[in-house]
Formats: C-alpha cells, structure tokens, sequence
C-alpha cells in the first residue's frame, strides 16, 4: 500500500472521529431548547457536553490539517469551493463556543434563553453544513482542468446535498438523544427517551430516501473495485439495531449502534469515493484523486511519521479525558459548571 492510500485512510479515520464525536455533541445543541424550559435542567443538558465538545472540535481541525498536508490541491478546491459555507460554519462554531462560556453568567432568564439559541444554531447549521458537503463530494461538482470550481454556492444547494444536510442533522440529533440517555438522570433523561424515538423515525425514513437516491443517482455504491455498499448495509443494519435497543430503552446498545451508524456512513462515503477525492461533474479527467491532487513522497513520508507519533496521544488523551468525566450528571446546582 503506498503512503497516498495510507493518507487517504487516515483522513477517513478522523473524519469518523469527528463525527462520533461531535455528532452527538451537535445532537445535544440541537435538542438543547426543546427538552426542557427549567433553566436547572437547561444547565445539567449544557453540562453533559460541557467537558467535551471543545475537545471534540480538534477533531475537525486535525482532519482539514491533515487532508491540507497530504492533498493539498484537494484543501484548496474544496475550501474555495466551500468558503462562503465554510465562514457561516465558523460564525456558528464561535458564538456556540460562546454561548457555552457566556451563558451562565449571568441569572436573567431572557439573556440564558438567548444563549441557549445561540447553541441551537451553533449546532444546527454546522451539522446541517457537513452533510450538504458530502452530498456534493457523493454527486461532484463543477471542477476545471486547473483544479477550479465554479459555480458558486447556489448549485450546491441542490435537492440531493439539501436531502444529505437533512440526513446529518437527525442522525447526530438521533446519536446526541442517545447520549443524554446515557449521561443524564432525571426529568432530561426521561424526556430524552421520549424525543428520540420522534427522532430514530425521522432519521431512518430520511437516510433510506438517501441511500436509495445515492444508488440510482451517483456511483459511490455501485462503481467496480471498492464501493460503499457493504459498508451502506453495515450502517442499515447498525441503524435498525439503534431503533431496536431505543424501543426497548437499552441505552448503551442504543448509542453503540448509532455510533456504528455513523461510523459505516462515513466509510461508506470514502470507500465509494476512492480512489477518487473530489469528482468532476465537467469532465471526469478533471477529477481529483489520491495521486494527482497528493503532496510529494517525502512530505507524505515525514507526515506519516509525525502522524504515528501524536495521533496515538490525542486517542490516549481523549480516551482519558472521558473517563475523568464518566459520571453522570444530576440536577444538582452546586455540581453543575456551566
């Protein structure tokens, strides 16, 4: 295996690390206003993520690191391609980040309620964003011979990258329902339970339209060589099995599998992209892929290296870092942070 294929499994893996992780970290923003008007549990909801999510977003920033260090041609045609998305994703990501810090500063119910928003939309629009993202990379876009888009950003909000959008934002609603069942007791965890299976209905009505839409409409399931459809089957099945275990109220089984949802999902959409990165609706030569769009050996070969030595210490530190704050959050307000 050459060391393209190798970047391009190691750009897979941490973009799988970002979305597990912050899927649900999005899916608690986004429920946020919706499982309670009590400020306390509003506090014990904020607080399930409160140590993590700042955490969670590194994951995001060492995915673009990494994709910038091993294809660069691809970074720059994606984010100039994206970069009006890309600043309302940031906009978002910084007033959710200071909401988070913001909010209980002070006790006025009006300025809380505000912030609280601030962290729905925080959440919504870049979970929404991600999933019109790789909607495009399933479909392709308009790329030149020079490595160019154009278009702009309306043709990316087409039917199909909307319907992705869609698709991102009740699987991580689905997967951070999950992960308040687990994390918080009381009156949140009682009406997260309820909330979710809403959710679990809307998701799997959602992501069989899209699964079934990207086999007639694009080729990432159907191409010859390596496709995403055995990992497409193992993300349905994983799906059923989380609807299944949420009926039956076993919470830890319930977030396993629709942490395995979406882990399939996104192998899925690599696996069915390889070895290609960014498809060209104009002519298929102009396609970017793990060899014209690669830096140069010797760049990939000291990445690799850095890669081996630091990715096993932020896995290590991030493993540490949940098991410090394991315990389960009670509506308690001395004991509540944020």
């Amino acid at each position: 295996m050459d060391l393209n294929s190798v970047w391009f499994i190691l750009v897979t893996v941490l973009f799988i690390g970002f979305f597990f992780l912050e899927g649900f970290d999005y899916g608690v923003g986004i429920l946020l206003p919706f499982l309670s008007k009590k400020d306390e549990e509003r506090r014990v909801i904020i607080n399930a993520i409160g140590p993590f999510w700042d955490g969670n977003e590194v994951w995001m920033i060492t995915a673009g690191g990494a994709l910038f260090a091993s294809f660069p041609q691809v970074y720059a045609t994606l984010f100039s391609g994206f970069y009006l998305a890309l600043v309302l994703m940031l906009v978002a990501l910084i007033l959710r980040g200071v909401a988070f810090e913001f909010r209980s500063k002070r006790t006025d119910p009006k300025w809380r309620n505000r912030w609280d928003w601030a962290i729905f939309v925080g959440s919504l629009l870049p979970a929404l964003l991600w999933g019109v993202a790789v909607g495009n990379l399933i479909r392709g876009f308009a790329i030149d011979a020079d490595m160019n888009y154009w278009g702009g950003l309306l043709p990316l909000l087409n039917p199909f990258s909307i319907l992705s959008g869609l698709v991102f934002v009740s699987l991580f609603t689905m997967h951070g329902a999950n992960y308040l069942c687990l994390k918080v007791e009381g009156k949140v965890a009682e009406q997260s339970m309820k909330t979710r299976l809403w959710v679990m209905l809307v998701a799997t009505l959602l992501t069989v339209v899209f699964v079934v839409w990207a086999f007639f409409g694009t080729d990432i399931l159907t191409k010859s060589g390596i496709n995403g459809l055995i990992p497409a089957i193992l993300a349905a099945i994983a799906l059923l099995a989380s609807d299944y275990f949420m009926w039956t109220k076993k919470n830890g089984l319930a977030f396993i599998m629709s942490s395995l949802t979406i882990l399939f999902a996104t192998v899925m959409v690599f696996a069915g992209l390889f070895p290609r990165i960014l498809i060209s609706t104009l002519d298929p030569s102009y396609t970017l892929d793990i060899w014209n769009s690669a830096s140069s050996p010797y760049t990939l070969t000291i990445m690799t290296i850095v890669a081996g030595i630091f990715v096993p210490i932020v896995l290590v530190y991030q493993i540490w870092i949940y098991r410090v704050f394991r315990k389960r959050i009670k509506s308690e307000g001395e004991s509540l942070i944020y």
